[in-house]
């Protein structure tokens, strides 16, 4: 009795070390399988935003948005882009104080710019393109998606304040998906941030009768 006593405490030790180790095993499986998941979502999670900002640069490419907003530079064979300042804007060096005098004869209706293609003087004033990089101070860095879309599809600054002026054609790009503007959105946040500060708009002389 004694002994059958033993072989059976034995044998019951022996069957709680199995059922141990096999729920340790499955916690194991359990937390790699887990692991696996969860990196296999930010794995697709990076792919999705990566093809997002791609979609954003192509976008922003074919969009013409460097003829604007990235002041012209002289180059060996006239001007160009100046890529070091990409999507900067109307560079703060650059002072202009007043409208440019109104065109005369066929091109009265027309609009003046300067050499940097980046101010214009209309019947609206004077407008200067925005620095569209992500720096906090003067480019699009406290800016959130919501209020780069509300910008494009009303045509005010920040979504809610002053007219987006001419010659932005933001009632072109307000008939954008929201997938295309939030991959602009992105990939601008992903350029360099460039402090530059553009002016406000200058309004229009006063017209004295």
């Amino acid at each position: 009795m004694v002994q059958r006593t033993k072989n059976i405490t034995w044998s019951g030790g022996f069957a709680v070390a199995l059922l141990t180790a096999a729920a340790i095993a499955g916690a194991a499986c359990d937390t790699r399988d887990a692991s696996a998941e969860s990196a296999g979502s930010s794995t697709a999670t990076a792919e999705s935003r990566a093809a997002q900002v791609e979609r954003g640069r192509y976008l922003v490419t074919v969009n013409v948005c460097n003829d604007c907003h990235t002041p012209l530079k002289m180059g060996p064979n006239g001007p160009e882009p100046d890529m070091s300042r990409m999507l900067s804007g109307h560079p703060e060096q650059y002072t202009i104080t007043e409208a440019a005098a109104p065109p005369s004869g066929q091109w009265q209706n027309g609009f003046t710019m300067a050499p940097t293609m980046t101010a214009f003087s209309g019947p609206w004033g004077v407008s200067f393109t925005a620095n569209l990089t992500p720096d906090q101070n003067t480019g699009l860095g406290i800016w959130t998606e919501d209020m780069f879309i509300t910008a494009l599809r009303t045509g005010k600054h920040f979504g809610v304040s002053r007219p987006i002026l001419p010659p932005m054609p933001w009632q072109y790009f307000g008939k954008m998906t929201d997938d295309d503007l939030k991959a602009i959105f992105a990939y601008l946040r992903t350029i360099k941030p460039i402090s530059n500060h553009v002016p406000d708009p200058i309004p229009p002389a006063s017209t004295t009768h």
